[in-house]
């Protein structure tokens, strides 16, 4: 079988009687980093010494199917340096492949910091997505926050120290400076921190210099402050940076309450009326 088993985020603490176990039994562990995976076997005090072999993002592809063969007749535990495999860490074409093949995979369950951040961000978590790292151009980034500014969910972000700064300024231009957001620094660890307010006031803060493992929580957009003619905007830039007229006429119409049969008709007279006047 293919086991994935999520890790302590920070506090050695959240290490579960199932992940000790599984730790102990398997006979393969494919850990993100060995080093890692070795020492936390050391400070659970684990004296099994399964196989380790890396799984990463350079090797993934390539190690899928040696890795699925061999859960056909051993227990490979599969393990990221903290949290959950296969949220923005390696073991989803693993996963894939093993589903693929008729292989079992089952799942310990453990820490995660998307929900962990969520829960304690104080934003609302009824509706949530998950969007792992912005981009690090700034043109790239701009245009995927611009995708995102009508969502009306909330929305978790990772992010690099050496980079909260850039991307909560970026939030703030895209989203509003206004907008409700939380940072989440160190969590479960001897110095979690968890900064909330509007975007403006948070990228300012960080501006000083923040250190330790990031998550970013910001509130869903507002659907009564999207006008018909923001919605409107919106399908142009996004057409314009080369998307579907009509894929993103429903997109922007499910996250705006607009129609999107209307967006359409609107978006077409403004091209037909830009060519006429050109």
């Amino acid at each position: 079988m293919l086991w994935l088993a999520a890790t302590p985020i920070g506090n050695l603490g959240d290490a579960s009687t199932r992940l000790r176990e599984a730790l102990a039994s398997a006979d393969v562990i494919a850990a993100e980093d060995t080093r890692t995976t070795a020492s936390l076997l050391r400070l659970l005090e684990i004296d099994a010494r399964p196989e380790m072999v890396a799984l990463h993002d350079h090797n993934e592809r390539d190690r899928a199917a040696e890795l699925v063969d061999r859960a056909t007749s051993e227990e490979v535990l599969l393990v990221s340096d903290a949290g959950m495999p296969t949220v923005s860490d390696p073991g989803f074409r693993v996963v894939q492949l093993a589903a693929e093949r008729g292989v079992p995979v089952s799942v310990i369950p453990g820490p995660s910091a998307v929900i962990t951040a969520l829960a304690i961000s104080g934003l609302p978590t009824d509706r949530f997505a998950f969007e792992g790292f912005l981009p690090r151009k700034a043109g790239e980034r701009a245009r995927a926050l611009r995708a995102l500014a009508t969502e009306p969910r909330t929305l978790v972000f990772f992010e690099a120290p050496s980079r909260i700064a850039e991307s909560l300024a970026a939030l703030a231009e895209a989203f509003g400076a206004d907008r409700p957001a939380a940072v989440c620094r160190e969590l479960t660890k001897l110095h979690e921190e968890v900064k909330r307010g509007p975007l403006a006031e948070l990228a300012a803060w960080a501006a000083g210099g923040v250190r330790g493992e990031i998550v970013v929580v910001v509130a869903g957009a507002p659907e009564s402050q999207v006008s018909a003619a923001a919605a409107l905007t919106e399908v142009q830039q996004r057409v314009a940076a080369g998307e579907r007229l009509k894929d993103v006429s429903r997109a922007v119409a499910e996250a705006t309450g607009h129609s999107a049969r209307e967006l359409y008709a609107a978006a077409l007279a403004a091209k037909e009326k830009g060519r006429a006047q050109s």
